[in-house]
């Protein structure tokens, strides 16, 4: 995999773009984007497992029944959700930006993300579709990625170039998401496109195994949003022999996915509102792959334990309680711990129980932007990785006057 510039855009026959239409109240904000192929791609997409879903959630699982989509729309500072007229909004939004590109409207993905339960007037994205499908370029992933920001503080955008079959492939994404950020598919809105050739069967079996151990393993505040979701499109313009089964190229194809998706996680975990310290727990040496995720998931929601990252506390006995609650089969009396940065790495915990360890030493380890926690459950062959952050004043501070 070679890292590569252009997010959305390094694939081939993909354009995008970013504008300010209305919708935010600060004009320096740009608050509506677009993707678009040039041809018609094999898309999928999973969504949040909240029941109250924004209106463009329904419309899209209703227009991707087809495994098949063109262009993508989202919109910021409105959810869309919870509106008497939600649906007609996201579907009137499709058929506008339909007839402007001159595609089918079930070709379109609708998204939105925002304040809940605000009304939204369609007149501003209505009035300025011609404008961004004008804005369209090969240059635009970066104002897309603007677009579809909220309390995020950073773009999150990332693109790699690969091979499959002799061909040269391209993958990218963008990502929004900074809080209601929680494990249970989806919690943020983001959207990856390739020049891939792939049947539609094939890229939805690819997303939900790839979501199960990434975007699933990501955690801010223990909030699962109501609006977002992941979506691919795969265009085919890279010429490969086009992947129809479990085979090579699609293991090549699973890698360049998890590589862009493993890149996301840890950006929208590291820019958890308020956030000041990514945090990456890998569980080692567990019974089973649900034992280990379930002990990841653990550590990186417990709110006691990100306030002790916070202060840069070696208080693993937190980590410990984490463990001890997550429902997972382990025997405590065989657990390690280990924690991790830049500036060294020291054991907490070994069998269970305390070591000595010096204080200073962790403090100092702990007071870097990245920490790892390194958890041996000393009873089998399976691992997972989850993503977290600490937990700041910041974060009560920023949710206090979201709306303000």
């Amino acid at each position: 995999m070679i890292r590569i510039n252009g997010g959305v855009c390094a694939a081939k026959g993909f354009k995008a773009s970013g504008i300010h239409c209305g919708i935010r109240k600060n004009k320096e904000k740009k608050d509506l984007s677009l993707i678009f192929s040039e041809l018609s791609a094999s898309a999928s997409a999973v969504y949040t497992t909240n029941l109250v879903k924004g209106a463009p959630l329904t419309v899209t699982k209703s227009h991707l029944q087809n495994g098949k989509a063109q262009a993508i729309i989202c919109n910021s500072g409105n959810a869309n959700t919870c509106n008497a007229n939600g649906i007609e909004i996201a579907e009137k939004t499709c058929e506008l930006l339909a007839k402007e590109l001159n595609i089918p409207q079930d070709d379109v993905i609708v998204a939105s993300t925002g304040v809940i339960g605000q009304k939204l007037d369609i007149t501003p994205i209505a009035k300025n579709i011609p404008s961004l499908v004008k804005s369209l370029s090969k240059d635009g992933g970066d104002d897309a990625s603007e677009g579809i920001m909220t309390t995020d503080t950073v773009k999150k955008e990332i693109a790699f170039e690969f091979e499959i079959s002799g061909k040269t492939c391209r993958i990218g994404g963008i990502a929004k998401g900074s809080g209601m950020i929680h494990p249970d598919m989806a919690t943020m809105l983001v959207f990856i496109t390739t020049d891939v050739s792939i049947s539609p069967e094939m890229l939805s079996k690819a997303l939900k195994t790839d979501v199960s151990s990434t975007f699933n393993m990501v955690s801010v505040d223990g909030d699962t949003s109501t609006n977002d979701m992941v979506t691919v499109m795969a265009n085919g313009m890279a010429g490969n022999d086009k992947i129809v089964e479990e085979n090579e190229d699609f293991a090549i194809f699973m890698k360049a996915l998890n590589s862009v998706t493993v890149y996301l996680c840890r950006a929208i975990a590291s820019d958890g509102e308020g956030a000041t310290k990514l945090l990456e727990c890998t569980v080692s040496g567990a019974k089973t792959l649900a034992d280990a995720k379930k002990i990841a998931k653990s550590v990186v929601c417990s709110s006691l334990l990100k306030a002790a990252m916070f202060g840069a506390d070696a208080n693993w006995g937190r980590i410990l309680c984490a463990i001890g609650y997550s429902k997972a089969d382990v025997d405590v009396s065989k657990i390690g711990v280990f924690l991790k940065s830049r500036a060294g790495k020291i054991e907490v915990c070994r069998d269970g129980s305390g070591v000595d360890f010096s204080e200073d030493e962790a403090k100092k380890i702990l007071s870097e932007n990245e920490i790892d926690i390194e958890i041996n459950c000393g009873d089998g062959e399976y691992s997972s990785v989850a993503w977290g952050c600490d937990l700041t004043y910041d974060y009560v501070k920023i949710n206090g006057d979201y709306r303000t």
